[in-house]
């Protein structure tokens, strides 16, 4: 085969970016083709583009910024829109996934500068719900209480959250007109009111949920456990928070 011939049966592979230089600016749209290699990823198209930023007109272009860490599933930090679907892009497979391969930012979130955006309101909500086991002191407090199998099996599923945000991108409710906490904090508050020491603050998180935000205004559009890369029962967390919640509220009116 000719080296012409060899040219021309290169296989490549069409994005189009949704990009903005900064938090104030437009967005806009740029199309980029890198070359394939067999088994690549999204984030394996994002450094090829960074180390040639070039456009699909072979136009000098300032080179694509985004997030990512593990590689591997494992932190979050890569979550964008990859075709319409919020999702990670270390797992998002090119052979999987029809081109042109369109990647936007999250835009539930602030962004930052293309496909950056600010999770803050994540933390937040987490800090919201106290998401954590509270313990007095880091001294050797020695093996915790036990929890029944049963019980830890699917604590171990809800644990599994690693605050990527998809599911708060997924949400119809979590929007500019809401300040809907979302269903990762939901499902992170029964996991932490479950816990035989995290219940010492399960008053506070079902406080937390009954107040603005909280878990009242969920519209069941399941578009969360959908999207969930971990496959989290998110509607499941969603229904058992609302029998804590509403279980809690009857107890308090009757002891008034």
């Amino acid at each position: 085969m000719t080296q012409t011939a060899t040219a021309t049966a290169k296989k490549t592979v069409h994005l189009i970016i949704e990009r903005q230089d900064g938090p104030n600016s437009k967005p806009y749209t740029q199309e980029f083709l890198v070359d394939y290699v067999p088994g690549m990823n999204v984030i394996a198209c994002l450094m090829a583009i960074q180390r040639n930023p070039v456009d699909k007109d072979g136009n000098p272009v300032a080179p694509v910024v985004w997030e990512m860490n593990c590689l591997e599933e494992v932190c979050g930090a890569c979550m964008m829109v990859i075709n319409g679907k919020p999702r990670q892009a270390c797992s998002a497979i090119v052979d999987q996934l029809e081109q042109p391969i369109r990647l936007k930012p999250a835009r539930t979130f602030p962004v930052v500068r293309d496909l950056i955006v600010d999770r803050s309101r994540m933390f937040d909500a987490l800090k919201r719900v106290k998401a954590w086991i509270p313990i007095d002191g880091t001294y050797d407090l020695g093996p915790g209480p036990r929890m029944p199998e049963v019980d830890r099996q699917w604590a171990y599923e809800l644990s599994r959250c690693f605050t990527c945000g998809a599911c708060v991108e997924a949400c119809p409710n979590v929007n500019e007109r809401t300040s809907f906490i979302g269903p990762f904090a939901i499902s992170q508050a029964r996991l932490f009111n479950e816990h035989p020491t995290g219940k010492m603050h399960r008053q506070e998180r079902l406080e937390a949920l009954m107040g603005e935000g909280g878990i009242h205004e969920c519209g069941n559009a399941q578009n969360c456990v959908q999207v969930c890369p971990k496959g989290i029962p998110l509607t499941t967390s969603i229904a058992a928070m609302n029998r804590q919640v509403n279980a809690y509220a009857i107890g308090s009116w009757l002891k008034k």
